[in-house]
C-alpha cells in the first residue's frame, strides 16, 4: 500500500525538499500530498489515482531535478519513488535491473559487489537513477564507455491514455521502438513514469584509476595566461583526446573567483582502455600540456581537489614528478557524497571545438570581478566525446549531442532567499557574456548554437532558455529529434499527463 502524506502531516516539508533549497519557492506552488511508492504496483496505483482525481502527479527520484519540475505543482500529487530503490536481476531475462530511485553510488556498489561491472554515470553519490539515466547521464567513464542511456535494452513504463487508463509497458528496440527511443535520453517524466531500467549487456569496471590534481596560480595568472590554458586544454580534446587510447582519460578543469580563494585547478582520473592502470604515459602525456603553467601537483587529490588552497607549491613539472596513488575503482566511484544543502542555479553548454579567446576572455573578466555570483559560483570545464561520440546512436537515442569535445557547466551556491534575483540575474548575464560576439552567429547570439557548440544538456535544465523560439533545437537539435519526440508524445502521453516548463509540447 502506498503511503500518502499531507499537509497536515509533520513529514510533510522534509519530504517536500529536495536538493535544491530554492524549490518550491512558495507553499502555494506546492503539491497537495506527497505519495510514497516503494514497488511498481504501488506507482501504478498512486498514478491512476491522481489521473482519476484529476490532478497533476510530478515524479521524483532522487530529487536532484536542477528546476522546480517536481516540487512546483499546485493543488497536486508528488510520487517519491525514492524507496523504489532495488538493484538486482530478473531471472526470467538474465537482465541487470535498476529502479530509478536507487541513487548512482548504490548503483555503482551493487553492480561491482555482485558482478563485477559497472554503469558509466556520474559522480555524485545521492543523485537518483530515474532522471540521470533517462536523461542521457555520464560522468567519468563515458570517455570510455558512453552514456548511460546507450547502454539501455529495456525500459518498464507507465503511460496513461486518452481514456485517462494507467498501461504498464516493457519497452524495447522492439516493442513501443519509438517510446524506448524517447526514453534513452529525452527523460522519463514527459512520457510516463519508468519503474525499471533494464540492462542486458554492462561494462566490466575498472580494477583501478589514477587521480591527479592540478592547482593553477590563479592570483598571479594574467588574462593572456589563462586563454593560453583554455585554449591547451580544449586543444587536446580536440585534437589528441580523439584517439581511442586516451579514452580512459577524464579531466574537469574548473574556473572560480580570483579574489576570494577560489579555484582554478584541474581534477583528473585515468585508466588504460583494459581498465589497468599499468602504462600511464598517455596520463604524463596530457599532464605535460600544462607544464608551462606551473601548477601544483596533487597526487590522490579527492578531498584536496575541493579546498582552494594547494598544500604545496613545488612548481615541479607535473608530468615527470607524479608519483602515481592507485585508488581501487569502486573506492573513487561512490567517494563523491556531495549535494544539496543550498540554493542553486545551472546551465550548460556542449562545445565541438576549443575555447576562442572571446570566451576565455569573459570566464577571465567575471571571475577577476567582484560581483555576488562570482563569488559563489563555478564554471566546470568537462571533457566529452570519445565513446559519445558515435554518430549512429544519434538515430537509436535521443540524445542529438555526438560531436562535442567538452561540456560546461555553470554552478551557482548561496543561502539566503533575498539574493535570490541577483544571483540569477548575474549568472545569467554571465553566461550570456560568453556566447555573445563575432564567434557566435547573428540568430543565435547569446546562446551555445551553431557551427562551434551543440547546445545545452536537458538533465541540466535551464528554464533561462525558454526565451529562444528556437529553445528546442538547443536541447535536442537540429535533426528532426524534437519533432520526433513531440508526434511520440502525443500517442502515448496524449492528454500531456506528464508535464513541466521544459518538457516536450504537445504535437
Amino acid at each position: 500500500m502506498d503511503l500518502s502524506v499531507n499537509r497536515q502531516d509533520p513529514r510533510y516539508e522534509p519530504l517536500l525538499r529536495g536538493h535544491n533549497l530554492r524549490f518550491p519557492e512558495s507553499a502555494s506552488v506546492a503539491p497537495a500530498r506527497i505519495v510514497i511508492c516503494t514497488t511498481p504496483a504501488e506507482a501504478r496505483q498512486a498514478l491512476q489515482q491522481a489521473v482519476h482525481d484529476g490532478v497533476r502527479p510530478t515524479i521524483r527520484s532522487g530529487g536532484h531535478c536542477y528546476e522546480n519540475f517536481a516540487a512546483n505543482n499546485p493543488g497536486g500529487v508528488l510520487l517519491d519513488l525514492s524507496l523504489l530503490n532495488t538493484v538486482d536481476t530478473d531471472p526470467s531475462t538474465g537482465e541487470y535491473c535498476v529502479a530509478p530511485g536507487a541513487v548512482l553510488g548504490d548503483v555503482y556498489q551493487a553492480l561491482y559487489k555482485r558482478y563485477g561491472l559497472t554503469l558509466p554515470g556520474g559522480s555524485c553519490y545521492s543523485v537518483g537513477a530515474g532522471g540521470h539515466i533517462s536523461g542521457g547521464g555520464y560522468g567519468y567513464l563515458s570517455r570510455l564507455h558512453g552514456l548511460s542511456s546507450d547502454w539501455l535494452a529495456a525500459v518498464d513504463i507507465l503511460t496513461v491514455d486518452a481514456s485517462g487508463q494507467v498501461t504498464e509497458r516493457r519497452i524495447d528496440q522492439k516493442n513501443d521502438p519509438d517510446l524506448f527511443r524517447a526514453c534513452c535520453g529525452a527523460g522519463g517524466a514527459g512520457f510516463g513514469l519508468i519503474t525499471t531500467f533494464r540492462f542486458k549487456h554492462l561494462p566490466v569496471a575498472p580494477r583501478e584509476v589514477v587521480e591527479v590534481g592540478l592547482h593553477f596560480p590563479w592570483e598571479t595568472m594574467t588574462e593572456n595566461q589563462f586563454i593560453a590554458l583554455l585554449t591547451a586544454y580544449g586543444d587536446y580534446w580536440a585534437t589528441r583526446g580523439r584517439d581511442r587510447d586516451t579514452w580512459g582519460l577524464f579531466a574537469l578543469l574548473d574556473v572560480s573567483s580570483r579574489r576570494t580563494h577560489g579555484r582554478l585547478g584541474m581534477h583528473v582520473q585515468f585508466c588504460q582502455p583494459d581498465g589497468k592502470v599499468e602504462d600511464l604515459s598517455v596520463l604524463r602525456e596530457f599532464l605535460a600540456t600544462f607544464d608551462r603553467f606551473n601548477p601544483t601537483l596533487v597526487s590522490s587529490p579527492r578531498d584536496e581537489f575541493r579546498n582552494p588552497v594547494a598544500k604545496e607549491a613545488t612548481h615541479q613539472p607535473a608530468s615527470t614528478t607524479l608519483q602515481p596513488v592507485r585508488i581501487p575503482w569502486l573506492e573513487s566511484a561512490i567517494s563523491d557524497r556531495s549535494g544539496g544543502g543550498a540554493r542553486a542555479k545551472y546551465k550548460s553548454a556542449y562545445m565541438k571545438r576549443t575555447f576562442v579567446p572571446a570566451e576565455a576572455q569573459a570566464m577571465y573578466r567575471f571571475y577577476s570581478g567582484d560581483s555576488i555570483a562570482a563569488r559563489s559560483s563555478v564554471v566546470a570545464i568537462d571533457s566529452y566525446g570519445g565513446a559519445v561520440n558515435r554518430p549512429e546512436l544519434a538515430a537509436e537515442t535521443a540524445i542529438a549531442q555526438r560531436s562535442s569535445i567538452m561540456k560546461l557547466q555553470w554552478q551557482c551556491y548561496w543561502f539566503d532567499p533575498a539574493e535570490d534575483a541577483q544571483h540569477l540575474q548575474e549568472l545569467d548575464a554571465f553566461y550570456t557574456s560568453v556566447y555573445t560576439g563575432a564567434h557566435v552567429d547573428a540568430h543565435h547570439q547569446g546562446t551555445p548554437w551553431g557551427d562551434a557548440y551543440e547546445g545545452c544538456y536537458m538533465n541540466y535544465a535551464d528554464v533561462d532558455m525558454l526565451r529562444y523560439p528556437y529553445w528546442p533545437e538547443l536541447f535536442y537539435g537540429r535533426d528532426g529529434l524534437y519533432d520526433f519526440l513531440q508526434k511520440t508524445k502525443h500517442i502515448y502521453d496524449p492528454n500531456n499527463v506528464f508535464h513541466h516548463a521544459m518538457s516536450i509540447r504537445p504535437a
